[in-house]
């Protein structure tokens, strides 16, 4: 089983997309300072998961929602703490 997961850093406003095959693991290692970009910016809690049966279709579900529409889409359908959502969307599209 594969995941695809998005974190978010109330203490800096971000959001973090990614897939992994152990979701307990990444996060840990998110908060552990092992990814050099989400060691910048944690501590990150765990907003949003989806399960898939291969890591090819996980994959496609990650960069979908690195695009644009899957912005979008995370925008109207995640619930974001402190509405922030359309803070955190911006700042992550300068970001890239």
């Amino acid at each position: 089983v594969y995941y695809v997961y998005i974190l978010f850093s109330a203490k800096h406003k971000k959001s973090y997309v990614g897939m992994t095959n152990d979701l307990e693991r990444r996060l840990l290692e998110h908060n552990s300072g092992y990814s050099p970009y989400t060691a910048k910016f944690g501590p990150w809690e765990l907003l949003h998961a989806e399960s898939f049966e291969s890591g090819q279709d996980a994959r496609q579900r990650e960069k979908y929602l690195k695009s644009g529409a899957g912005r979008r889409w995370m925008k109207k359908t995640i619930k974001w703490p402190r509405s922030s959502a359309c803070l955190v969307l911006r700042r992550a599209r300068r970001a890239e």
